[in-house]
């Protein structure tokens, strides 16, 4: 009842509430990305959705025009020669994720959920499969974004996930928002470009 009713009247409320309130942020980021670089104000990009149906999400632009397309930025060789100088302090605050409001207005995303994997991350997709996370509406943020965000392998990401369609419900999902506004502020858990730690962790897991 929770999933197929509450949360999406949740869901609507608190995108309806975060766009109003939201909206001289939403200005200022606009001016800030026009005056800053050339390019669109917004990014968009082939997202995997509920039932790994694709769909376009919403982001502030926060790299160049010349940045090599669906590659995640943690893979890059040298995300900092790509990132704007205004797109380092919307990523660092996570205010390039704002968009995605209209995202859960249009019924992709809800507020909470597992983060929607790109088109091209297969191995995401199918590691997400066995814990059925592909099954529901992916989320802005989620209980693996507050557990660790880019600084997870692929294996460990998809069973936090999976933990999360365990526990889902309106209490699980209040602590992940919780959580979420802690872990903004304390700016945790943000890769930029590849890392050893990263490479390190993922290749012992796929011992």
């Amino acid at each position: 009842m929770y999933q197929k009713l509450f949360k999406r009247v949740i869901d609507v409320v608190l995108a309806l509430l975060g766009i109003i309130i939201l909206l001289p942020v939403f200005l200022i980021v606009i001016i800030a990305i026009k005056v800053n670089s050339k390019g669109p104000i917004f990014f968009k990009q082939k997202r995997v959705g509920k039932d790994k149906v694709l769909f376009n999400i919403y982001k502030f632009r926060t790299m160049k025009i010349d940045t090599p397309k669906n590659a995640p930025t943690h893979l890059l060789k040298n995300p900092d020669s790509y990132i704007t100088k205004v797109g380092k302090v919307l990523r660092k605050t996570s205010l390039d994720e704002l968009p995605q409001l209209f995202n859960i207005l249009k019924g992709q995303m809800s507020v909470i959920g597992p983060r929607p994997a790109l088109w091209n991350q297969y191995d995401l997709v199918i590691e997400r499969d066995k814990y059925k996370a592909n099954d529901i509406y992916p989320g802005l943020t989620g209980w693996a974004q507050i557990n660790g965000r880019d600084e997870l392998s692929v294996q460990r990401k998809a069973a936090l996930d999976g933990v999360y369609m365990k526990k889902i419900g309106f209490l699980f999902d209040a602590k992940c928002f919780i959580g979420t506004i802690i872990s903004v502020v304390k700016n945790e858990g943000i890769v930029e470009g590849e890392t050893s730690s990263l490479k390190k962790r993922e290749a012992m897991e796929n011992e």
